[in-house]
This record gives C-alpha cells, sequence and structure tokens, in this order.
C-alpha cells in the first residue's frame, strides 16, 4: 500500500519533518562542491604548468585575485535574478532541482583539462548557485507552519549541514589533489554535488507542499520592481543622483586600467540602478518607522560587505599564503592546503553553540546583545584574527617560513567573529525589511555579501605592491575602527529600529511569528 502526500509530508525525524533532512543532505553536498572548489581555485589558477600536481594555469597572483573577487561576487549576485525567477515563475522547488544540474554540469567541466573547460564550468557554477542557493533557505522555512517553535531549531540543523559539507570537502579535496591531481579535485565536487542532485531528487515526495510555482493570485499580487523604479522620473534630485552616477560607471569602463575595466563598468552601473531602486523605496514607503528601519538595514549591508571583504582573504590571500610561506609539516606529513580552510567549519561545530548561549545569557540578563552590536562585535573579533597573520609575515620574514599554528589561532577568531555576526545578520534583515520588499531586501543581503568577495579579490590584487604585513595589518586596524564606531552609535541606531527586538527574551505563538532564519555562507 503506497503512502499519500500527506503521510510523507507527516514524517518526522528526530522531532522534524523528513524534509529538512533531504535539504540538509541536498546543501550538505553543494557546500562540499562549493568549498572544495574554493579551496582549490586560487593556488590552481597560480600553479606553473609543469607543477608536481598537473599543470596549473600558470596566472600571477594579480590575475588569480582578480578573478577570485569576480567570481565569489557573481555566485552571491546572481541569488537576486535567482530568487525573482522562482518568486515568478519556477518555484522554488524546480529552481533547486535546475541549480543542483547546472552545478553537477559545472563542477564536471571543470574537471577537464582545458581553458575553455575552466571558464565554462565557472560560468555554469555562478548560475548553478544563483538558482539553489537562496531558493532552498526559503524551502527550509516552507517547511514549518507561522509560529512553530521548532522552526529556528530547523535552521539551525540546517547550518550544521552547510558546515560539515565545507569541513568534509577541505579535508579530502585536497589529499585527492595531491594523489590524482588538480583536475581530480574538481572531479570530486562534481560527484559531492551528484550525490546532493540524487538525494534531493529521491527526496521529492517528503517535499509536496513546499517550493511550488507561484499561483495566478500571488503572481497578481507581486510588485514591479522595474515599475517602482520607472517612477524615479517623478523626483528630480534622486533622477538626477542617479544619471550621474550612470555616467561615472560609464566613465569608468573607458577609461579604468586592466583587463576587466568593462567588468568595473557594468558593477558600477548594477550598483547605481540599485542605488536608484533603493531611494524609490524610501520614498514609497508609508510611515517614518519603516524608513527609518529601511535605513539601519542599508548601515547593515555596509557591515556585510566589509566583514566579508575580510573573511573572504580565507579563499584568496590567506590561502597563497598558506600555500607558499607556511611550514605545513607535521610529525613528517606535509598538509594540503585546503585543509586550513576547514578550520573555519571545524570550529564552527565545535563552538557554535557555545557562542549562541552565551549572547543568549547576555540578553536574557539585561544586557547589550542587540543585533547591530553583535554584528560589530563579530567584525572587530574576526579582524583581530588578521593580528595572527601579522606575526605569521613576521614569522616568515625572520625564519624563512611560518609557523602553521598562526594560520589556527587567525582561524579561530575568523569563526568566533562569524559566529557572532552572521548567523544574526540575515535575520535583522527579515526583523527591519518592509514586508512587501522583503524577498528583494534578501536578494541584497547576498548581493552584500558577494561585493564583500570583490573586496577580497581587490585586496588580494593591491596585495602585490603593498605587501602581505600592509593588507593585514590594514585589515586587522580598519575593521576594528569600524566595528568601534558601530557600538559607538548603537543607541541612536537601536532607537531607529522602533524597539524591533525589545521581546526577544520571550517566545511567543502568535500566527504571525515569522521567527528567525540563520545567515548563511
Amino acid at each position: 500500500m503506497s503512502k499519500t502526500n500527506n503521510e510523507y509530508i507527516d514524517k518526522q525525524i528526530f522531532g522534524h519533518p523528513a524534509g529538512l533532512f533531504i535539504l540538509f543532505f541536498t546543501e550538505m553536498w553543494e557546500r562540499f562542491s562549493y568549498y572544495g572548489m574554493r579551496a582549490l581555485l586560487v593556488i590552481y589558477m597560480i600553479a606553473k604548468v609543469n607543477d608536481e600536481n598537473g599543470p596549473g594555469l600558470g596566472w600571477t597572483e594579480l590575475e588569480a585575485y582578480q578573478l577570485y573577487g569576480w567570481y565569489v561576487m557573481l555566485v552571491y549576485i546572481m541569488a537576486i535574478p535567482g530568487g525573482m525567477l522562482a518568486d515568478k515563475i519556477l518555484g522554488q522547488k524546480k529552481a533547486v532541482m535546475l541549480g543542483a544540474i547546472i552545478l553537477v554540469l559545472g563542477h564536471g567541466t571543470l574537471a577537464i583539462e582545458a581553458d575553455w573547460a575552466f571558464f565554462t564550468g565557472l560560468g555554469l557554477i555562478i548560475l548553478g548557485v544563483g538558482f539553489l542557493k537562496p531558493n532552498i533557505s526559503t524551502m527550509v522555512g516552507g517547511l514549518y507552519k507561522k509560529g512553530d517553535i521548532r522552526r529556528d531549531k530547523g535552521f539551525s540543523i540546517f547550518y550544521v549541514g552547510i558546515n560539515l559539507g565545507s569541513l568534509l570537502a577541505t579535508t579530502f579535496v585536497g589529499l585527492i589533489v595531491i594523489k590524482w591531481g588538480w583536475h581530480a579535485g574538481f572531479a570530486m565536487a562534481g560527484i559531492a554535488m551528484l550525490f546532493g542532485l540524487i538525494v534531493y531528487i529521491y527526496g521529492q515526495k517528503y517535499l509536496p507542499h513546499v517550493g511550488n510555482k507561484p499561483t495566478k493570485e500571488e503572481k497578481n499580487q507581486d510588485r514591479s520592481f522595474v515599475k517602482l523604479f520607472l517612477n524615479i522620473v517623478n523626483f528630480p534630485i534622486q533622477l538626477t543622483i542617479v544619471c550621474v552616477l550612470l555616467i561615472l560607471s560609464i566613465y569608468a569602463g573607458f577609461t579604468f586600467e586592466g583587463v576587466d575595466h568593462w567588468g568595473y563598468g557594468a558593477l558600477f552601473i548594477f550598483l547605481s540602478l540599485t542605488i536608484g531602486l533603493l531611494m524609490m523605496i524610501y520614498q514609497s514607503l508609508e510611515n517614518q518607522i519603516e524608513k527609518d528601519r529601511f535605513l539601519v538595514v542599508l548601515l547593515s549591508f555596509l557591515i556585510v560587505i566589509i566583514f566579508w571583504g575580510a573573511f573572504e582573504q580565507a579563499g584568496g590571500l590567506m590561502n597563497v599564503y598558506t600555500e607558499q610561506k607556511t611550514d605545513r609539516m607535521l610529525f613528517g606529513w606535509l598538509i594540503p592546503t585546503p585543509m586550513f580552510q576547514g578550520l573555519n567549519a571545524g570550529f564552527i561545530l565545535l563552538f557554535a553553540v557555545w557562542i549562541a548561549n552565551i549572547w543568549a545569557k547576555r540578553k536574557l540578563k539585561g544586557k547589550e546583545a542587540s543585533s547591530l552590536f553583535k554584528m560589530a562585535t563579530g567584525t572587530i573579533i574576526m579582524g583581530l584574527g588578521f593580528v595572527f597573520m601579522i606575526f605569521a609575515v613576521r614569522d616568515y620574514e625572520a625564519n624563512g617560513s611560518s609557523a602553521m599554528y598562526w594560520l589556527v589561532f587567525a582561524y579561530l577568531f575568523h569563526t568566533i567573529g562569524e559566529l557572532s555576526s552572521s548567523p544574526v545578520s540575515l535575520s535583522f534583515v527579515t526583523k527591519l525589511a518592509p514586508v512587501k520588499y522583503a524577498s528583494l531586501m534578501m536578494g541584497l543581503y547576498f548581493a552584500a555579501t558577494g561585493l564583500g568577495g570583490k573586496v577580497a579579490g581587490v585586496l588580494g590584487e593591491i596585495s602585490s605592491t603593498f605587501g602581505e604585513y600592509t593588507i593585514f595589518a590594514g585589515i586587522a586596524i580598519f575593521t576594528t575602527i569600524f566595528g568601534l564606531i558601530v557600538i559607538a552609535l548603537r543607541k541612536p541606531l537601536n532607537r531607529l529600529t522602533h524597539n524591533a527586538e525589545d521581546d526577544e527574551g520571550e517566545v511567543h505563538n502568535y500566527d504571525d511569528n515569522e521567527g528567525y532564519e540563520l545567515g548563511e555562507r
């Protein structure tokens, strides 16, 4: 006797819908593929054509950092059209399926030893992540009814899957490269994503009620952001600002040095149009409370850009430093460079609950524990991790190589900073963003994360001019000062939130209680 849809929907595992664990393992294998490939990307690009792990691309570090920055940025920015297409046409379920298929093709293409395969593979991965990443998170939320107290814990479980995938990838991909070469490592990422796709296909029976195509009624209720933006012609000041920014963006496309000058031109055009849309959203808000909260959300995006601009050095400058200047010998065994990136995921699994409890206890004791305070504190702690990289540089200058424990301490501080900032940042946006623009603000959050990745690439580029010591010290100083400024301004900023977080010490069962979602990488 076959089960009905309701029986599959009602099936529970450890007190949660069975569909959660389908999405858990799908995301785990997707993150395995993403972080496994990211751990190899920069060092593969700078590897010599006669490298012991097989032929690399033989690029300069400058060229590698340039591409890395664009890649990380585009991966997250594509979440905007990926989310929009899901909301308006495909539904989240089909969007995730499409994204997973494209990712399998992308990683599989990277396994081919050819220049065309490298660029084609990266393009497919960017497209695939854009479809999968924002929509699988939405499906997790859809598994729980409004007011379900299990919702927060469900996202916590999902977040474990993200980091478990990262830990497994960075542990094993490096070993595979040493044994069989670069393209075997890329192939492993593709195999992992194929596992994720198989799990997702198998688990469709547990997901009949979430992520479906929007109904005609839902489509009719959608707001047209194009129409909203075009309304700017009725506001001369805002129109002038956007026109000036567009002219400067085109000028940048003609005048910037480097092969990617038109890339910067296109980026600035995108930012100019986004600024115009944000101004029109502000104008459309109906009351001062919404407008005040909207301004605080925009500030949180700035914090996100700065945080990830520093944090993403893990895949760029810190990755190259580990490969070239760190003594990786342990008891006669040379530790593969990608394994060091697994420290972040490992520390998250070890300390996530502990850090969360610290902030919860502060909140219950009536001490400062607002989201802005957590984000600023997390940025400072993460920035202080680069102090250990300063010591690493000095160690290298004195001894010809730096001890690996500097990297361990750096990643530890980066992780504590991430656990203080990242899990609350997306939640903060959901609390303050106007309800009618919630989906767009989610997309802009991921775009801010992507811009942080681009900043990371730029910092890697200029390291060839200013040196690692200057870059690491600059990051440590800037993030600390910026975080302290936000903390100093926390009282007026908290007033602008109009008590949005004042009732978080209690659990309510109101029908409109949406809970919060963990920030994702």
